[in-house]
């Protein structure tokens, strides 16, 4: 069976939301990052980061990872782009352009947006409030300007951005896209992107993933 190591409150999350959508079933294995622990090498300390069990899955001691039987694999993108090209579908590419656009767009994703969304996130949001700064995030809403209106021109054609479904492509993208939601005036400037969230979040198993990370302790 797969099995996806990472807490809900990772990047795992992207690949527990797609395994719902693709109906693969897998065995969810809690990892914690070792930061948010005051000793991860205590000997009462939960599985983490750090831990040597996992240090033997992960050397890098990052999660998201899997194992797929014998077969073992870190980073959320490329597990998603290996899981849906593994178990097809819809998601899945059905053309090798396909597959080339799927990883053009996750790669887009992760180099010239996930930083500024994160540090929108942190610091209008997820850090405490005397730790937040207000010009680092303006500066990073500033910088996804650009990116969001390329996001927008791009769903134009049919509302996806790979063919006419929702693909691992949009799953990816959604994911990273989420970080940015503190900052709705990136939103409103691009209608198009906030339709398509919104459409990305209304399924099912996103449903499902966020519901069971919403129990877990922030």
């Amino acid at each position: 069976m797969l099995k996806i190591y990472g807490v809900y409150r990772s990047r795992a999350s992207r690949n527990i939301w797609l395994a719902h959508d693709l109906g693969v079933a897998f065995e969810h294995v809690p990892v914690i990052q070792s930061y948010r622990l005051a000793d991860a090498d205590a000997a009462d300390a939960p599985y983490n980061t750090n831990s040597p069990a996992f240090r033997k899955i992960n050397p890098a001691g990052q999660i998201p990872s899997i194992a797929d039987g014998d077969f073992v694999m870190h980073e959320s993108l490329a597990i998603n782009l290996y899981l849906a090209r593994k178990y097809g579908g819809p998601l899945a590419p059905a053309t090798v352009a396909e597959e080339g656009l799927m990883a053009q767009w996750s790669l887009w994703a992760a180099t010239s947006v996930e930083t500024h969304a994160l540090n929108i996130l942190y610091h209008r949001l997820a850090k405490p409030i005397a730790e937040r700064n207000p010009e680092i995030a303006d500066a990073a809403v500033a910088a996804l300007r650009g990116p969001f209106a390329v996001l927008d021109g791009a769903l134009a054609k049919s509302g996806y951005l790979v063919g006419d479904r929702f693909t691992v492509a949009d799953l990816n993208v959604a994911e990273i896209i989420r970080y940015a939601l503190p900052a709705p005036e990136l939103f409103e400037a691009a209608p198009r992107v906030k339709t398509w969230l919104t459409a990305c979040h209304a399924r099912p198993a996103f449903k499902t993933m966020m519901a069971a990370r919403d129990q877990e302790p922030a």
